[in-house]
């Protein structure tokens, strides 16, 4: 609908090429610097802050021929299970006797081959933390090149602070807190995402802008969900203009009235 009607060949704020906030970019650079190293990093943050964006732009790293991305998201589930999602990623069809011994092998001929390597490991907060004890002890034995980096929610801080952890927590070379972001960072996400499609920058007008950044207060995927759904209020009465009328339409569903707690308990924190 939105593409019909403003005639374009992507939607914005629903685009697969992601581009980086500013703090995002700037974990972006870290991560590929202790990369080198055999880093090991936490990137922690409440719901929809915009830690998917980030993981999904490190994602796209793996179409680099000098880059292998492993990433992990099913991480409610034991050591050894994790290391078969481990070994599918790998494309490794070995005996589960022989998986910690074979995902070493392969991580080396990786790095033989000149390719960094980097494992994701998202809603790393669900991770038992004996299994990510054994992980630890697994990704010490790989090569120096490649780079750890757990994506969760504060929580995962918390439970590395109990003293029963510190032997995780003090391998830890960089850890960063995505914070909300300001008024002036979602007003140019909007223009960006507007600019990428080759769509007008007053596509959305003064006051549904204003709006909707005060609803999103710094969530980056309220702000992303509100901007599309409010444009596909004003393509369903064929204007071209968002208005903070169509703003409105969506607000008042039931669904937006349960993301109050959220934002709520991002300002708290």
């Amino acid at each position: 609908m939105i593409k019909s009607v403003f005639a374009t060949t992507k939607e914005p704020f629903n685009r697969q090429d992601l581009t980086p906030m500013s703090q995002q970019k700037h974990i972006c650079d870290i991560i590929k610097i202790h990369a080198g190293q055999g880093g090991f990093l936490v990137v922690i943050g409440e719901p929809s802050i915009g830690k998917s964006v980030l993981r999904e732009y490190i994602e796209s790293w793996g179409n680099e021929r000098d880059t292998t991305i492993i990433a992990l998201s099913r991480t409610m589930h034991s050591y050894i299970n994790i290391l078969k999602q481990l070994a599918l990623s790998f494309k490794l069809d070995v005996p589960t006797k022989d998986l910690e011994t074979e995902l070493i092998k392969v991580a080396f001929a990786h790095i033989m081959q000149r390719k960094t390597l980097y494992i994701l490991i998202d809603e790393a907060h669900l991770l038992k933390m004996d299994v990510l004890r054994k992980l630890r002890l697994l990704f010490e034995r790989f090569p120096k090149k490649h780079n750890l980096v757990l994506f969760g929610k504060p929580d995962l801080l918390h439970y590395l602070n109990l003293n029963v952890n510190q032997d995780i927590k003090s391998r830890i070379t960089f850890s960063q807190h995505i914070k909300p972001l300001n008024d002036d960072d979602l007003e140019r996400y909007i223009i960006k995402e507007l600019e990428a499609v080759k769509m007008g920058i007053n596509t959305f007008d003064g006051g549904a802008i204003e709006v909707i950044i005060r609803s999103s207060a710094g969530n980056l995927r309220l702000c992303r969900n509100l901007c599309y759904v409010s444009l596909i209020e004003a393509c369903r009465e064929a204007q071209k203009i968002v208005t903070i009328t169509h703003v409105n339409q969506v607000l008042i569903q039931p669904h937006w009235r349960s993301h109050e707690q959220l934002i709520k308990q991002q300002v708290v924190s």
